[in-house]
Parts: C-alpha cells; sequence; structure tokens
C-alpha cells in the first residue's frame, strides 16, 4: 500500500461577504486556484492526473452539481481527468483531502488534486415548487447559513439548529462564558495578525485579479477577514444568535469566500517526478457526533491523540 504526500498547497486570500472576491463565480474561483497549482508544479504531467476532488457546503447556486469537474475543465485540465464533489458540510474540504488520500493508499491513482470552496457572499436565495398544482404556497430560503427543505420528520428527531445555534448550546451546557470566547477570537486574531506581519503565509496565497468595470482591475492579494479588534470592544457588540446568548458575530465563525487546493502524490509518483512531500499524515480519522458532544469526556482520548505532535 503507497503513503500519501501533500505535495504542495494553495489558497485565495480570504473574502469577507460582499468583500473583494463578491463578484466571482464560485466555479471560477476554485478554477483559478486549480491553475495556480499546476503552474507552481509545471514539471508534473497533468495528463497524469487521476481526479480532482472538491468539497463544497452549499452547492445551491452558481456550485451546483458537480463543480470539481466544472472548475477542473475551467482551469485548463484535460477532458480524461475526472472531477467529483463531496459534502460534509463544515468539513467538506477536509473530506476532499481524506478521500484523495485514501484513495492513493489504495493504488487508485498517484497524483490527486484535493480542494475546496465556497462563496457565502454568492450564495442564492431558494424556493421549491408546490407540491399540488396552482397552488400559491411558497418558501423562500437564504442559503448562507443554515437548512433549507427540511424534512419535518428529521426535524422533530433533531432540531435543525444552525452553527450559529449550535455555538450557543455547546457554551450553555459546557459553561463557557463570554468573556472566555471573546479572548479565545482575540488571541485567534492576535495569532493571526502576528503571523502575518512575519510573512507566514506568502507561500499559500495567489493574488486573485478583480475586475472593476471599464477596463480597470486590481489585485487581491492579501486576507480581508481577519481584524484585530480590542478586547474591550469585543465585549461591546451584542448577541448575534439569541436574545441572551454569548456568540456574537466577532466570536463565531465568518461569512466568507475562498479556495484553496492541495496536490498529494503517491510513492511512485515522488520519485517519479522528484517530488519534495510534506510531512504525511498515518491515520485519517472520522467521528461521527451530536452537535454538542465534542467537548464532552467520552471523546478526551481521541482529541488528546488528535492533538499530539506527529
Amino acid at each position: 500500500m503507497s503513503n500519501a504526500y501533500i505535495i504542495d498547497a494553495l489558497r485565495t486570500p480570504i473574502g469577507k461577504y460582499g468583500g473583494s472576491l463578491s463578484t466571482i463565480r464560485p466555479d471560477d474561483l476554485l478554477a483559478l486556484t486549480i491553475k495556480a497549482l499546476i503552474q507552481r508544479n509545471e514539471h508534473i504531467d497533468v495528463q497524469a492526473i487521476e481526479d480532482v476532488i472538491a468539497g463544497c457546503a452549499n452547492q445551491a447556486g452558481e456550485d451546483n452539481r458537480d463543480i470539481a469537474r466544472m472548475a477542473a475543465l475551467l482551469a485548463g485540465l484535460p477532458v480524461t481527468v475526472g472531477g467529483n464533489t463531496v459534502n460534509r458540510l463544515c468539513a467538506s474540504g477536509l473530506q476532499a483531502i481524506m478521500d484523495a488520500g485514501r484513495a492513493i493508499r489504495c493504488g487508485d491513482g498517484d497524483l490527486i488534486i484535493a480542494c475546496g470552496v465556497e462563496s457565502m457572499t454568492r450564495a442564492p436565495f431558494v424556493m421549491g415548487k408546490s407540491d399540488a398544482a396552482f397552488s400559491r404556497k411558497s418558501e423562500i430560503f437564504d442559503t448562507t447559513i443554515g437548512w433549507r427543505f427540511i424534512n419535518p420528520t428529521l426535524s422533530k428527531m433533531h432540531h435543525p439548529y444552525s452553527m450559529g445555534e449550535t455555538a450557543e448550546n455547546v457554551a450553555r451546557q459546557w459553561n463557557v462564558s463570554r468573556e472566555e470566547q471573546d479572548r479565545f477570537a482575540y488571541e485567534s486574531q492576535l495569532k493571526y495578525d502576528n503571523a502575518h506581519k512575519a510573512d507566514q503565509f506568502s507561500d499559500e496565497l495567489i493574488s486573485v485579479e478583480i475586475d472593476l468595470g471599464k477596463g480597470k482591475t486590481v489585485m487581491f492579494e492579501k486576507d480581508e477577514h481577519p481584524r484585530l479588534t480590542p478586547l474591550e470592544k469585543l465585549g461591546e457588540l451584542k448577541p448575534a444568535f439569541m436574545k441572551d446568548g454569548t456568540v456574537t458575530a466577532a466570536n463565531a465563525s465568518g461569512v466568507n469566500d475562498g479556495a484553496a487546493a492541495i496536490l498529494l502524490a503517491s510513492d511512485h509518483a515522488v520519485q517519479k517526478y522528484d517530488l519534495q512531500p510534506w510531512p504525511s499524515s498515518k491515520v485519517w480519522p472520522l467521528l461521527v457526533l451530536t452537535r454538542v458532544s465534542w467537548v464532552s469526556d467520552r471523546y478526551r482520548p481521541l482529541r488528546k491523540r488528535c492533538n499530539a505532535p506527529g
């Protein structure tokens, strides 16, 4: 059984909601990233790429059907290169990497691109058709965050909480205070700011050309979502999901646009193309949990293993 190695990884800068990437379709955004990855590894025969596996959580608009295949073709890859889109919601990009690594270890390919894309700005409103002729009943959903077209039986079994509501549930169950959440968010932004100033992201970022119209363009080259805010200012924000809640726009995950792509290779490909792999991962654990259980005592041994060096 072959090992699976990460050879290279690139990403776009992360755009904020309605920000610099808002005018770019998600399939085009992913294609730009794949194309840049291929250009940076031009010594590799693109005909030898077995598959492009993309994670995408929304798939309700321009990212519908098989965005992996569409982006691969838009990037100029041969039609003989496959495309497969996977959806494990927030873990969709990670699932793409897991699937690519598994395929290589099983001998189903020597070179595979794993990638992910979301454009939450361009997530559409959707409306289903009526189940009765000439009915005027309609329901519209904003697909940016949360559920749509919920099965009534499933919603009775498991309430369709949004991720923001889930964060509130976790905070309440495990007594995570507003102050602790704000401090964690502040320290996360501080770490990003320090890394950015130390030029830690330059090797992974690509520049995205933005069309401003009338023949004018501008290059989008750095993340615009991170914003280091004083801790005392974070404490002044109102809850975003529940009236008496603790999760705010600042201590919750962002609503963003962006894409990333990773090149994975087998032992054979590493030798054939004289590649320099990143340290390989031997274990790809998958654990399916309820929406509030990751912090429970039952899973502490696994979390300890996941956090262990190597």
